[in-house]
C-alpha cells in the first residue's frame, strides 16, 4: 500500500546490517513534500546507509522505502532509473569532475537525461548556477573554486534537473559559519520556490535548527527520536535530548 499524498520519502520498518553489526534496526519515518528532515546523530549511526537506501544504491535487508509513492525495495535497475531522475544528491565533497568546468560538470545529466537542445541545456546551466551565486564562474574548473563555491557547485549540480527530492549528505562540513549560513540560506530559497522535500544528513546542530522542519535522530541503528526540535527535547531518548542542545 502506497504512502499517503502528500508523503515524498517513507521508511516502513526498514532493517539492515553487515555482517553481526545492524546499521539499521526496523527504522520508520516520513517526509513530507515542501518539508526538511534532517538526520542527526554520532558517526556510523546509519546516516548515510539510510541516504544510499532512498537512492536505491543499497537495498535493506526488510522494511519497505517509499519515493514519491513508489516502493524502491527489489525493483530492477530499470524500475528504478525514472525513480532517481526526482532524486538530486549534494555529496559531502560536492563529487565534481575536475577535468571539466562548472559548465561542462553541469551539462553531463542534462545531456544524458533529457532532450533539450544545446541552447536550452545552457540555458538552464546559467540558470542554476546564478541561483547559487555562481553565475559568471561556470568556465572556471573546480580546482580554482574555495570550498564554499564547491558546495554551491555542488548543490547547482544537485538541482540542474529539478528534483522533487533533495538528499545533502554534510552540506555545511568543512565551512566557515558564514558561508554555511549562505549554504541553508540556498537550501531553504529552493525548497520555498520548488516545494521540495529534503533529508539532510548533518553534525550541524545550529544548522539543522535553522532549517530542519523535522529531526530523526539516530542511535547504534535505533530510531531514537523523531519530531520537531520541540519534541525531540522532550524524548525520552537521553542521546537525542543531549545531541539538539550542543
Amino acid at each position: 500500500m502506497s504512502a499517503s499524498p502528500n508523503i515524498a520519502v517513507q521508511f516502513k520498518n526498514v532493517t539492515k546490517a553487515f555482517g553481526e553489526t545492524r546499521v539499521l534496526n526496523n527504522v520508520s519515518f516520513h517526509v513530507e513534500q515542501g518539508q526538511v528532515l534532517c538526520l542527526l546523530g554520532r558517526s556510523g549511526t546509519g546516516k548515510s546507509v539510510t541516504l544510499k537506501i532512498m537512492m536505491a544504491l543499497m537495498c535493506p535487508d526488510s522494511g519497505e522505502v517509499w519515493v514519491d509513492h513508489e516502493n524502491v525495495v527489489g525493483r530492477s535497475e530499470n524500475d528504478l532509473s525514472h525513480v532517481r531522475r526526482k532524486l538530486g544528491y549534494l555529496f559531502q565533497d560536492a563529487a565534481l569532475f575536475d577535468s571539466y568546468t562548472l559548465n561542462e560538470n553541469l551539462a553531463l545529466p542534462l545531456r544524458r537525461l533529457t532532450k533539450k537542445s544545446k541552447g536550452e541545456i545552457d540555458e538552464t546551466i546559467h540558470r542554476a548556477l546564478t541561483s547559487v551565486g555562481l553565475g559568471s564562474d561556470g568556465a572556471k574548473y573546480p580546482s580554482a573554486l574555495s570550498g564554499g563555491m564547491r558546495k554551491r557547485a555542488g548543490l547547482a549540480r544537485a538541482i540542474i534537473l529539478e528534483p522533487k527530492i533533495l538528499l545533502a549528505d554534510e552540506p555545511s562540513s568543512g565551512l566557515d559559519l558564514i558561508t554555511a549560513s549562505e549554504i541553508h540560506e540556498l537550501l531553504l530559497g529552493f525548497k520555498k520556490e520548488h516545494g521540495t522535500a529534503m533529508i539532510v544528513v548533518t553534525h550541524d546542530v545550529h544548522g539543522a535548527r535553522r532549517i530542519a522542519d523535522r529531526i530523526a535522530v539516530l542511535d547504534k541503528g535505533d530510531l531514537v527520536a523523531f519530531g520537531s526540535f520541540d519534541e525531540v527535547a522532550r524524548s525520552e531518548s537521553q542521546v537525542a535530548r543531549r545531541l539538539i542542545m550542543v
